[in-house]
């Protein structure tokens, strides 16, 4: 379990790297956020289930902030 989160890490790094040269700043910082946590947590040579409330944390985390910005910051319309 320890392997995938760092492969989660360096899939969000890769993410970063794009939204970076993309001029898509504020996505990069919190994209290379993740990348360190989840980089910092694949070393911690943690217990399966510990990895996995983490993950669920995250999601549950994910989720709750993604609905909320969708439903009251975002604001519809084409450019």
């Amino acid at each position: 379990m320890d392997r995938m989160f760092r492969m989660m890490g360096f899939w969000t790094a890769v993410f970063a790297v794009l939204f970076f040269v993309g001029d898509m700043f504020s996505m990069a910082i919190l994209f290379f956020a993740q990348t360190a946590a989840f980089l910092a947590l694949g070393y911690m040579k943690l217990t399966e289930r510990m990895y996995i409330y983490i993950f669920g944390a995250y999601l549950t985390v994910f989720f709750v902030s993604f609905t909320y910005y969708t439903t009251f910051i975002m604001e519809p319309g084409f450019h």
